[in-house]
């Protein structure tokens, strides 16, 4: 219990701390910099409820990435023991399956009916980064942590690395944010970032990494911002609005009706992993 309620009260900090930062960043575009536009009402409305849903909805779905990642871990191939040097390595193996996750929830259509959520904010700020969606746990994420489990990582020690990756990428989703020199030929950036969220077609499928964008340098998938074209964020096919319902369920009721529409178990299967 005093492990569980350690746990809720840390969680309730990052919450907190969370939209600390995002009415600081809200104020700060407002009142130094005058710009109206970088918030919208609505869209900041639904990412935050998006955001509060969440975590209704993670203690019911939990399992689903528990399990598979605890059943992997029974059959481990070795003891990795937890130290300084293990969790470093472990870090940067999270990261390159974020990598992979991250690109094949762009190519793949039933994992995209989830990712589309994260992807479905117009205006790019903080807010942004806290909508995620309430389906993440039939996304197939866990397929691509499986390995780690399974070599000998304990599944808490992969899942702490995911949070400390999450909270990482949260800083990338801003506008105001200076440049940071020879570190971005290795890490991600909010200026690598935003060019992975813009709908131009110079943009799309590109700059995946979480922490690192070496990854996206080494597999051909990294971009620079055009030079020559502003940036507009969204999908690249606009949502019909920016209700809670539709925002989270609109791409899911895309993929069921198409896979109702075609006929047999093999059509059915493409729908579900062709491409978006």
């Amino acid at each position: 219990m005093t492990s569980a309620a350690g746990n809720a009260r840390g969680l309730n900090l990052i919450l907190l701390l969370t939209f600390g930062l995002m009415l600081i960043e809200w104020l700060y575009v407002r009142l130094a910099l005058h710009d109206a536009d970088s918030h919208d009402l609505k869209e900041t409305t639904t990412s935050i409820v998006t955001a509060l849903g969440n975590q209704i909805v993670r203690p019911a779905t939990s399992f689903l990435v528990a399990f598979p990642l605890y059943l992997a871990y029974q059959h481990r191939l070795f003891e990795i023991p937890i130290t300084i040097v293990t969790l470093v390595i472990l870090f940067v193996l999270v990261d390159f399956a974020e990598y992979w996750f991250h690109r094949a929830a762009h190519r793949v259509r039933f994992m995209w009916a989830s990712h589309s959520v994260h992807h479905s904010t117009t205006r790019f700020n903080l807010t942004a980064a806290v909508r995620l969606p309430w389906t993440g746990a039939l996304s197939g994420a866990v397929l691509f942590f499986l390995p780690l489990t399974l070599v000998g990582f304990h599944p808490l020690a992969v899942t702490a690395m995911a949070l400390l990756n999450l909270i990482y990428q949260f800083f990338l989703h801003t506008e105001h944010a200076p440049r940071l020199g020879p570190l971005e030929w290795v890490l991600n950036t909010p200026a690598h970032h935003r060019v992975h969220h813009a709908a131009n077609a110079h943009c799309l499928d590109k700059n995946f990494g979480g922490v690192f964008i070496i990854w996206d340098r080494l597999f051909g998938t990294f971009a620079e911002a055009p030079a020559d074209e502003k940036l507009r964020f969204g999908l690249v096919s606009p949502l019909p609005s920016q209700g809670l319902l539709t925002v989270n369920f609109h791409e899911w009721r895309k993929l069921l009706r198409d896979a109702w529409r075609v006929r047999g178990l093999k059509a059915r299967l493409r729908v579900l992993v062709g491409a978006p």
